[in-house]
């Protein structure tokens, strides 16, 4: 039987949550002086996600978005996600701890390529995977996230060809979910393509009873040996309707802070790749507990988009929040 060649991350059951540090306390008193509110993605680190007003996935952290009444946004994430915030909540300041916290999918679509696309297929109908920048949002006719992408694509009219983009992976996932044919932009996670066939085999060797379930921007064969493949918000809702008590979580490592803290009973094994036991997102780690004390002391730095480009991309994520409802 094979065995991993280094030991596997594990998260084991927690009765409480460590004590907030100096630098955490801080923070929450800038936060109030501020009469901000903190968002933060599942991946951020777990000292990041103590302090969060709201932890959660693009589709949660848009809706918390939009609501907030605060003064300012410190989004704890990467950089389109913040874009987000500022596209669905246009007075607020938004702020984001690290402006080079970029993402792999979102460089791989370039406004000016998909805009050369769109020129060159003009009846085709453009749904955005939101891990894009908001100049390619204001090119295209609805956004999707992991979480809602098979309940968007379902909506669209029949005769309608679809391109996908940026992720090809999740775009393949959400084509064999709805029985749809789309064109799919060759974009990727760098961070999700990492995860092999080879060390999934390893760690559930280890594992043999625990469940695993997987992020759809994985590549195919990953998302086939996978008992489950969904959102990160979703994960939460697996891990709790197991039986199992060790749980092997093909994504990001911070989601498993998340899933800890919201599902303490259970042991939460990180994903591997074959060079290591578990997988970090390079942008999302950019992101510091110092870093956002900073942000929210200095008020920077601020995201600010052209006015044109805002309103533009406001209407296809918007057409996703209310098409999410349905």
């Amino acid at each position: 039987m094979p065995v991993l060649d280094y030991e596997p991350h594990v998260l084991a059951p927690r009765t409480a949550a460590p004590a907030l540090t100096p630098i955490q306390q801080e923070i929450l008193a800038l936060k109030r002086e501020r009469n901000a509110v903190i968002l933060a993605h599942n991946y951020q680190i777990e000292a990041i996600q103590q302090v969060a007003d709201y932890v959660g996935d693009s589709l949660g952290l848009a809706y918390q978005a939009q609501a907030s009444k605060a003064d300012a946004i410190l989004f704890c994430g990467v950089h389109f996600m913040a874009e987000t915030a500022k596209i669905v909540n246009p007075t607020r300041t938004v702020l984001l701890p690290d402006l080079d916290a970029g993402c792999s999918l979102s460089d791989s679509c370039p406004a000016d390529r998909l805009a050369a696309y769109k020129a060159a297929n003009p009846n085709v109908y453009v749904v955005a995977y939101i891990n894009c920048s908001a100049a390619v949002k204001a090119l295209c006719d609805v956004i999707c996230t992991s979480g809602n992408a098979v309940k968007i694509v379902n909506q669209i009219p029949a005769d309608r060809e679809i391109l996908f983009v940026p992720d090809q992976n999740l775009g393949q996932w959400v084509a064999q979910k709805t029985g749809r044919k789309m064109r799919l932009w060759p974009g990727s996670c760098y961070a999700h393509v990492q995860f092999t066939v080879k060390a999934l085999e390893k760690v559930r060797a280890k594992f043999p009873h625990a469940p695993v379930v997987a992020h759809p921007e994985c590549v195919q064969a990953v998302r086939d040996l996978a008992d489950e493949v969904c959102s990160t918000e979703l994960m939460v809702k697996f891990a709790k309707e197991q039986t199992a008590k060790e749980i092997i979580v093909i994504t990001e490592s911070g989601m498993l802070h998340r899933l800890q803290r919201e599902v303490p009973d259970k042991t939460f094994i990180a994903g591997p790749t074959d060079t290591c036991a578990c997988n970090d997102c390079r942008f999302m780690k950019m992101n510091t507990i110092e870093k956002v004390r900073d942000a929210l002391k200095n008020m920077t730095p601020q995201i600010e988009l052209p006015a044109d480009i805002r309103s533009a991309a406001l209407i296809p994520l918007q057409r996703m929040l209310d098409w999410s409802k349905r």
